[in-house]
């Protein structure tokens, strides 16, 4: 069985910081790609950021500059640093991990931005 772990939302001033950690276990074999996925109320679910085993990234152009994605591949574990965060970053924060055994969710955190 495969457990995504987050930790690290919380609720933050505009322009405040955030870190995020997702650590995956059990039965998983061949990361490819780590990431972080977003959902606002009332909108689906889109991308934020991730990171390939080779560490090649991707970042939604409303995170660039501002979120940065890294990982260690030998804890399996994705971290999202978040800075100058905005009200309209407030979501729930999803992990996703895509690997040769499957592609697996977190539970999700929630990260709240206040105006």
């Amino acid at each position: 069985q495969v457990q995504l772990v987050e930790s690290g939302g919380g609720l933050v001033q505009a322009g405040g910081s955030l870190r995020l950690s997702c650590a995956a276990s059990g039965s998983i074999r061949s990361i490819f790609v780590m990431g972080w996925y977003r959902q606002a109320p009332g909108k689906q679910r889109e991308l934020v950021a991730t990171i390939t085993s080779g560490g090649s990234t991707n970042y939604a152009d409303s995170v660039k500059g501002r979120f940065t994605i890294s990982r260690d591949n030998a804890k399996k574990t994705v971290y999202m640093q978040m800075n100058s965060l905005k009200p309209e970053d407030t979501a729930v924060y999803y992990c996703n991990v895509k690997a040769f055994s499957g592609n697996y969710w977190g539970q999700g955190t929630q990260v709240t931005v206040s105006s």
